[in-house]
């Protein structure tokens, strides 16, 4: 398990196709939205796990209507 700063969490979410800015993770945290995250003192991190659990909320399985 891994922990990562706020940008190097919006640079994993891309990396696994997640399109999220450093600022829209701060403002989620603003907002009690978003993965959960860690502060220890005024710095914060986010785990892989919490951000894998993000992705997979974001993905959509479509049912095939040929059949």
């Amino acid at each position: 398990m891994k922990n990562l700063s706020t940008e190097q969490a919006a640079e994993y979410l891309k990396s696994i196709g997640v399109r999220v800015s450093r600022k829209t993770l701060e403002a989620w945290r603003c907002y009690g939205r978003g993965p959960a995250y860690h502060k220890v003192g005024n710095r914060v991190f986010y785990r892989t796990p919490d951000l894998d659990k993000l992705a997979d909320g974001q993905r959509v399985e479509t049912i095939d209507s040929r059949g």
